[in-house]
């Protein structure tokens, strides 16, 4: 077993690095973003938007509450980027769906988003090894004392 006080420094170590690499993202995010004329909440909404989905859905995508996922589908919508139709199996529902001219400028974003990525240094194989390890730390439970 590892001594707790090391433990502990690696720890944070590691937070910090996630910490940055997750600051180095959002900001190329949000300069991506700018030149697009729209926000990084706005940005975000349209890259997770990959289909139709419920407000929910998108709201769990962009980890954010509904109610701050409603308030960025409001503007959208009112770019006509995003419209919200009636869910085919849920008449409590509506869906979210891109328009012709989001579909575009979703396809615009997605090819900057891809210029200069903080992850573009990483292979292919070590971008899905992140991701694998990233998945566990975000879905495993917290650890019993």
């Amino acid at each position: 077993m590892t001594n707790p006080e090391a433990r502990t420094t690696a720890e944070r170590q590691l937070c910090g690095l996630v910490n940055g690499a997750a600051g180095r993202i959002g900001e190329h995010l949000r300069q991506r973003a700018a030149t697009l004329g729209l926000t990084a909440p706005q940005a975000t909404a349209l890259r997770e938007l990959s289909g139709p989905m419920t407000m929910r859905e998108l709201a769990e995508r962009m980890s954010c509450e509904p109610s701050n996922a409603t308030f960025v589908v409001d503007k959208l919508e009112k770019q006509n980027l995003i419209e919200r139709r009636p869910h085919p199996t849920d008449r409590r529902a509506k869906q979210l769906v891109l328009t012709p001219g989001g579909t575009a400028l979703r396809e615009r974003l997605l090819e900057l988003l891809g210029v200069d990525s903080p992850l573009a240094g990483l292979t292919q194989d070590e971008q899905h090894t992140l991701q694998r390890l990233l998945e566990r730390v975000a879905v495993q439970p917290p650890a019993q004392h």
